[in-house]
C-alpha cells in the first residue's frame, strides 16, 4: 500500500464565516483552527469541484435555501463558540 503525502495545497482555508458556511453545506469541515484568539480558520479538503464552488460563490452564482443556509450557520457558530 502506498502512502499519499498531503500538502497545504490539498486543503482550502478561509476565515470568512459566510463562505465557510456555504462550503460546509456540500463539503465536510475538516478542521476549525482557533489558535489565533482573534480569527478562526475553517479548513476543507480541496478538489477541483471545491475551487469551482468557491468561484461560483464569489460570482454570486450559488442558489441555496435560506433556511438551510441559516441552519448551517447556526451549527458552524455553535462549533466555533463552544468551550474548548
Amino acid at each position: 500500500m502506498t502512502q499519499q503525502k498531503l500538502s497545504i495545497n490539498d486543503y482550502y482555508s478561509t476565515s470568512d464565516l459566510a463562505l465557510a458556511t456555504a462550503i460546509s453545506l456540500y463539503y465536510p469541515l475538516e478542521v476549525m483552527d482557533r489558535t489565533n484568539p482573534h480569527k478562526a480558520y475553517f479548513i476543507f479538503k480541496r478538489d477541483k469541484k471545491l475551487d469551482q464552488f468557491i468561484e461560483a460563490y464569489w460570482k454570486d452564482d450559488l442558489k441555496v435555501s435560506p433556511l438551510v443556509y441559516f441552519s448551517q450557520l447556526k451549527l458552524i457558530k455553535a462549533r466555533l463558540y463552544e468551550e474548548r
